[in-house]
């Protein structure tokens, strides 16, 4: 499994800004800021406004502080990620609304997904690479691909965790019904300037 998609050094520097200034004049109360726009290359379309998912990451001190995205793409790239950072930093109903405090403290990464699959192999499913999607019995889990990796887990583990996550028994993604899918995603950190 190969990514669909790619990402220049250009391209991540300017998801990385737009997130950034998602948040920052969030921040600054500036309800008239919008998204930039991505410049046109010379091959016209880029990945930059692919329907692709993304999710934006903050932590603090190692910490989670917020995470939000989504699995699948209904907007350009660019706009995905604007709209997942303010989410991440003021709308993850797990955390209070970021404070500008805390700002300066914040760590960020950006996951950009490729397209979902149904994972018909889960002997197959490396750690590290495969992000991973439970469906059973109308709940839901979504684990990112280094998520397994930060936490130690072993595929067994991962896919127990995963079940956890989504409110159903551990194992139930071998159950009848059960939809399991993966995906690979290209995660990359976001440097503040400044």
């Amino acid at each position: 499994m190969a990514l669909s998609f790619s990402l220049d050094d250009r391209q991540k520097d300017f998801l990385g800004r737009q997130a950034l200034r998602a948040i920052e004049t969030a921040l600054e109360g500036d309800t008239t800021a919008r998204p930039l726009d991505p410049e046109r290359g010379d091959d016209g379309l880029s990945a930059l406004e692919e329907h692709l998912g993304s999710f934006v990451t903050l932590s603090i001190n190692s910490g989670l502080r917020g995470c939000i995205g989504t699995i699948i793409g209904h907007e350009p790239l660019y706009l995905n990620v604007w709209n997942m950072a303010r989410a991440a930093a003021f709308n993850d109903p797990r955390f209070p609304p970021l404070r500008p405090a805390e700002w300066p403290r914040v760590d960020m990464e950006i996951s950009v997904l490729d397209k979902p699959a149904p994972c018909l192999e889960p002997r197959q499913i490396v750690i590290g690479r495969d992000g991973l999607i439970l469906q059973y019995k109308g709940h839901s889990g979504v684990f990112l691909p280094q998520v397994p990796v930060e936490q130690g887990w072993n595929v067994e583990q991962y896919l127990n965790h995963l079940c956890l996550k989504a409110g159903v028994p551990q194992g139930s993604w071998q159950s009848p019904g059960a939809s399991l899918f993966w995906y690979q995603a290209l995660v990359f950190g976001v440097k503040k300037v400044g």
